[in-house]
């Protein structure tokens, strides 16, 4: 049996209806149809209650006739945003709940209905996004299936289950430096990406910070192929990205002025130190860099006496050169006021190149002294003249130090 509402208490009655809902954890999904408003091809927007990070969260996803644009938002933010959207022109609104299922509708007057009827639902629904696989980037999400990660049906292609598993490690160690950096409370956020490629990571993260912080975010991609730029600029715009865009050219041509987080995975040899250079030069918050070819350093190494047998074979050496060049990235980072980690990135079954470097800046937390007497006894031992970070770095270092 139905109960219609009288016209003049259907809106606020449905809204006290939806409040309760999601106070009383009653609240199943909501579905906003019949749109008449002026956001050309969206059809339909399709409401329910998730949890990320043992956080409440309501996770929309906008369907439009040839995308879908999700979006999650805390409870108080997506209450709100319902509002908007019915007022904006969704003439049906259709709320499930444990305790009863309540649509909302307008006719061509514009006059509200409310009418409520038994719920259809009958036990709480999942929110955990299956919390043994859960994930901070929605499989639905429509640039997953733009780049060609996921197919229509937002199913992971099995030739991409590799980049899939990246972009999701990558946004857990993104999500807890930027959690420990204080940007959520920042105006605004300028996220810098050198050598964004097609994009994957520059997506993901822009997806990611649009859940936690809105408009705020901005994101920049900046890559060297002209054609990966047009395409990842129409594909931004494509998905309702509007803060994201990409821009042709390098860590040595463009270094944008604002930098809060800077992001340069698989930059090549002293690349890798000329986007370190340009995040510490701009006050970054975040360093995130995964090294590649560290070539810089093996030459001029000359192998102390005890470790002859173990570096008298070349993948071994190749190797200690490596260690030894993030370690002396790692220093500087210290001696620049960041507190440095080096780690496993990815399993190397997915890569070869899988460690991290991250950086975060911390106030007082500067190890200048220490950090740069550890740097050069590490040079001394190995024999090591000069590296690339170092001679960016060391005008102002020097500088302070002696200040």
């Amino acid at each position: 049996m139905t109960t219609p509402q009288p016209a003049q208490d259907a809106v606020e009655g449905f809204f006290a209806l939806l409040r309760s809902a999601l106070g009383g954890g009653a609240f199943v999904n909501l579905i906003l149809g019949k749109y008449r408003g002026d956001d050309p091809g969206l059809q339909r927007v399709m409401i329910r209650a998730v949890t990320i990070k043992e956080e409440p969260r309501l996770s929309f996803v906008y369907r439009y006739e040839r995308k879908d644009i999700a979006k999650n938002f805390p409870i108080p933010a997506g209450f709100e945003a319902i509002h908007d959207l019915i007022a904006s022109g969704f003439r049906s609104a259709h709320l499930f709940t444990l305790a009863e299922d309540v649509l909302l509708e307008f006719n061509k007057k514009s006059e509200p209905k409310l009418v409520r009827s038994k719920a259809t639902q009958k036990a709480a629904p999942a929110t955990a996004h299956n919390r043994e696989k859960q994930r901070l980037v929605n499989p639905a999400a429509p640039f997953l299936w733009e780049l060609g990660v996921t197919n229509s049906e937002h199913q992971v292609l099995p030739s991409m289950s590799r980049k899939w598993k990246q972009i999701n490690v990558f946004l857990e160690l993104f999500e807890g430096a930027f959690a420990s950096s204080g940007l959520a409370k920042a105006e605004r956020v300028q996220v810098v990406d050198f050598g964004s490629g097609k994009g994957y990571l520059t997506f993901a993260v822009y997806d990611y910070l649009c859940g936690v912080i809105g408009d705020r975010a901005q994101v920049l991609g900046i890559e060297e192929r002209p054609e990966l730029v047009q395409f990842c600029n129409e594909t931004a715009k494509k998905t309702g990205m509007t803060n994201l865009r990409f821009s042709q050219g390098d860590v040595q041509s463009t270094v944008p002025e604002k930098i809060d987080v800077m992001i340069a995975l698989h930059a090549c040899d002293t690349a890798t130190d000329l986007a370190i250079h340009a995040g510490i030069r701009a006050g970054a918050a975040v360093i995130l860099c995964a090294p590649c070819c560290h070539k810089e350093i093996r030459p001029q190494m000359t192998n102390p006496a005890v470790l002859q047998p173990v570096l008298r074979f070349g993948i071994q050496q190749a190797q200690e050169a490596e260690m030894v060049t993030d370690s002396l990235r790692a220093l500087l980072l210290e001696a620049s006021g960041y507190e440095a980690q080096i780690f496993e990135f990815v399993s190397p079954e997915h890569t070869a190149k899988n460690k991290m470097i991250l950086a975060v800046k911390r106030a007082g937390a500067s190890r200048r002294e220490p950090a740069l007497a550890q740097l050069q006894a590490l040079k001394e031992f190995y024999g090591i003249r000069e590296q690339c970070l170092e001679r960016l770095l060391m005008p102002p270092l020097k500088q302070e130090e002696s200040d």
